[in-house]
């Protein structure tokens, strides 16, 4: 049966996220593994080939800086952490870039922040330009941008910005190419672990498999592959971990093959706007709801009026995103918002009809109009 589904997924899936781990690309020895960067681009050509637009999300420069400067251990200091980024950087995509010349297509190398998300322009600058590199026959690769990126380079890592990237372009699969076979669970009674072949929802409880192991090289670990693989299939496409090492992966999973383990999309894709919305920008502020408000935005597809709104924290102005909670403090959606936080905090709990009397004017009916408005929680996930 899961292999039925995953023949039906991958070929339909066209537009493929790739997210390459720097334990896939670092050799034993340390330094980039050349041969498994050769394999890795031998087979984006032959998805391309195929039908398939590959976008590499590609971690490694910091590893590669490392072995370049000597360094037998992952820095700790922020200076050193960007000074191998810097260094790495270029020695990772000019590997990249002689590998994929002998099958005609250039490397294109992107380097985002978390910035290039929060703001609209530059986010959709970023989606046009990747497009047009894939229609000139380029392999766009994504990392961070580590040299300058403060926080992301203490904070995140490319799984989630392979996530961020899957939203942004609305691919059809993120894949992420780890050293290990996929998502485990042990087993009872001898407590032996297998991969779990197919996740239909990332929980609470799926959540708890994770480890928490990190690789010395790289930032990643499987609790940031479980969140990046619950962002990806909220907004309504699927995800797959998977062992980079293992010989023609991605050959093998667009064919449809039991490897790794397969994260099951929710039934609705999310529109592009909503999923800047609801997983990219970062919110400046919280609304909390009552039940009645909760349900209508949750089962009836309302947008939230001042009448559902018990109270408010944050500094925010209009058109900033905010989180909204529940009365459990169980955040349930995002979104765009029409008055500044200290504008909710004196209509709240009012009716629409009241919100003029206290304001002086009232300019939209809505505090957050369901256009404008992402769901985290529904009942049917």
């Amino acid at each position: 049966m899961s292999q039925n589904i995953r023949k039906q997924i991958f070929s339909r899936a066209k537009k493929l996220v790739v997210k390459v781990g720097t334990g896939v690309l670092t050799a034993e020895r340390g330094g980039l593994d050349r041969e498994r960067m050769r394999k890795l681009a031998d087979q984006i050509a032959q998805l391309r080939t195929l039908g398939y637009s590959t976008i590499l999300v590609s971690s490694g420069a910091i590893g590669a800086g490392m072995a370049e400067l000597r360094m037998t251990e992952r820095p700790t200091s922020l200076p050193q952490l960007q000074a191998a980024a810097a260094v790495g950087q270029s020695k990772l995509m000019a590997v990249y870039d002689e590998c994929l010349k002998k099958h005609g297509l250039s490397a294109a190398q992107i380097l985002l922040t978390r910035d290039d998300f929060e703001d609209r322009t530059r986010y959709l600058n970023a989606r046009n330009t990747i497009w047009a590199l894939l229609r000139l026959g380029a392999v766009p690769i994504i990392n961070e941008n580590d040299t300058i990126s403060v926080e992301e380079i203490t904070f995140s890592d490319n799984d989630i910005l392979s996530a961020f990237v899957t939203n942004l372009l609305r691919a059809d699969a993120l894949i992420i190419l780890s050293v290990v076979d996929g998502v485990f669970r042990t087993t009872a009674p001898g407590g032996q672990q297998e991969v779990i072949d197919l996740i239909e929802h990332v929980d609470d409880e799926v959540k708890g498999l994770s480890n928490g192991n990190v690789s010395s090289r790289g930032k990643g670990g499987m609790d940031s592959k479980l969140e990046a693989a619950g962002i990806a299939t909220h907004a309504g496409e699927v995800a797959l971990v998977a062992n980079g090492k293992t010989d023609d992966i991605l050959l093998k999973i667009v064919r449809g093959e039991k490897v790794g383990t397969l994260f099951l999309p929710v039934k609705a894709k999310m529109a592009s706007r909503k999923r800047w919305i609801g997983f990219t920008s970062k919110p400046k502020g919280v609304i909390h709801v009552d039940a009645g408000a909760a349900e209508a935005l949750m089962k009836k597809g309302r947008s939230l009026l001042a009448s559902g709104i018990r109270a408010v924290t944050g500094d925010f102005q209009k058109g900033d995103v905010v989180s909204i909670f529940d009365a459990q403090d169980l955040e349930i959606a995002r979104g765009l918002v029409n008055y500044s936080s200290q504008e909710i905090d004196r209509i709240k709990g009012l009716k629409t009809s009241a919100m003029a009397k206290v304001l002086g004017a009232k300019t939209y009916d809505e505090v957050v109009h369901r256009d404008n408005l992402a769901l985290l929680q529904h009942e049917d996930w």
